[in-house]
């Protein structure tokens, strides 16, 4: 909108300003190339807080807007691929953040970085995430595959293959029956039996609403020594799940 400061002269009826008519003709054009570029369903109203001059600092224009007044079209043009944020750690003014292709917004406690993922991650502009070939360590994975579980238990008992990959059992188990919980197909698990035995009998359970267990081989578990069952589950469909075990004799013997 193009601004004509009405001339108010020097001095009071120094008549160095505008004539009436004129100053009136100003202020007509402006309050029409205001009215017909805002809707009034943008502007609420328009108070003039001082007299409108040249220099801004005799004077200013308060302009009261309704709630969602601006439309996207009256705000001024935006780079390409930007966002408006508040690019600092205080309030105050908005700026523009260009992304790039593959590009991502972070906040990095000042403000907004654009940055593309990389090193173990690495993501396409479609959103299509990479894990990097052998990024993933040991550590990265989750009980089930990493941790070790011991009980000194003398009864049946719950082994949560969730939470561990190998069960030590050092107490004189006696009668009992060892449950194997939340087992995921492919998951391995070694229950090592290294208390008192001689009064063991043993029988494997699981949490599944119906499973097959299968003896692999033809050793039986010896109550004279100390034992290993290792158990994999090729099934874990909760109403036909499959359970593979094996029992071996567990000595300390460097030669295979």
């Amino acid at each position: 909108m193009a601004y004509d400061a009405i001339n108010i002269g020097t001095t009071a009826n120094d008549g160095t300003g505008d004539a009436l008519r004129s100053a009136f003709t100003k202020c007509n054009t402006m309050f029409y190339e205001l009215y017909t570029d805002e809707s009034s369903a943008e502007v609420n109203s328009i108070t003039a807080t001082a007299p409108i001059a040249r220099d801004s600092a005799t004077g200013s224009v308060t302009i009261s807007l309704n709630d969602a007044g601006v439309t996207f079209a009256k705000m001024q043009n935006v780079a390409a691929n930007s966002l408006l944020i508040r690019n600092a750690n205080s309030s105050g003014v908005l700026s523009e953040l260009a992304l790039a292709t593959t590009q991502i917004m972070i906040g990095d406690g000042t403000g907004m970085i654009a940055a593309a993922l990389s090193g173990d991650v690495t993501m396409t502009n479609a959103g299509v995430v990479t894990i990097a070939n052998d990024a993933v360590e040991h550590a990265m994975l989750e009980n089930r595959y990493t941790a070790k579980a011991t009980s000194t238990g003398t009864g049946s008992q719950n082994l949560d293959a969730s939470a561990a990959t190998s069960f030590l059992l050092t107490g004189n188990v006696a009668t009992a029956t060892l449950t194997i919980q939340n087992m995921k197909l492919g998951q391995v698990i070694d229950i090592q039996m290294t208390g008192t035995l001689s009064s063991a009998a043993i029988t494997l359970a699981t949490d599944f609403t119906s499973t097959t267990i299968n003896k692999v081989g033809s050793t039986d578990f010896d109550t004279s020594e100390k034992n290993v069952i290792q158990v994999v589950c090729v099934d874990d469909t909760d109403a036909a799940a499959i359970i593979n075990y094996s029992v071996a004799k567990l000595t300390v013997d460097t030669t295979p």
